[in-house]
């Protein structure tokens, strides 16, 4: 597997195109990016200089998805008992990061860009400190608003 890869050698791998800078650790991370945005916490994604040609078109003040790999979430959790529902529900019912594959993603506002050195500034996030990107995609209305819904 090649320097940056997530995942097995002989099966699929995502290639970790940066960090994320939070100031979160395991005893104060938010559960989710609203609580994140209460605590008014902005977050920075540090791109690697190979993928910041990637950043081209992107701008301030736009919405995009973040999608990032909760390295230190489980992976065996088929189902959970979160307090907040009632009752157990599989791990596709809920926005956990204990998943079979533990990807997350939220949809954050651009606060300062610069493509030169990589570094993408949002509004919030809520992982830890140097967590690992995986991907970053424009929040469109167009597409990513449900079939029926108006923005």
């Amino acid at each position: 597997m090649a320097a940056g890869d997530l995942g097995p050698a002989d099966g699929p791998a995502l290639r970790v195109i940066g960090r994320a800078r939070t100031r979160w650790g395991p005893d104060d991370c938010p559960k989710n990016i609203g609580r994140a945005r209460e605590r008014g916490a902005p977050a920075t994604l540090e791109i690697d200089p190979a993928f910041a040609p990637a950043l081209r078109g992107l701008s301030v003040g736009q919405p995009v998805i973040v999608l990032y790999w909760m390295d230190r979430a489980r992976r065996d959790l088929l189902v959970q008992a979160p307090r907040h529902v009632d009752g157990p529900r599989g791990s596709f019912a809920l926005r956990s990061p204990n998943r079979p594959n533990t990807i997350s993603q939220s949809t954050v506002r651009i606060t300062a860009l610069d493509t030169d050195t990589g570094r993408v500034e949002v509004d919030a996030l809520d992982c830890y400190d140097g967590t690992p990107l995986i991907d970053i995609k424009p929040w469109l209305p167009s597409i990513d608003l449900p079939p029926g819904e108006t923005g």
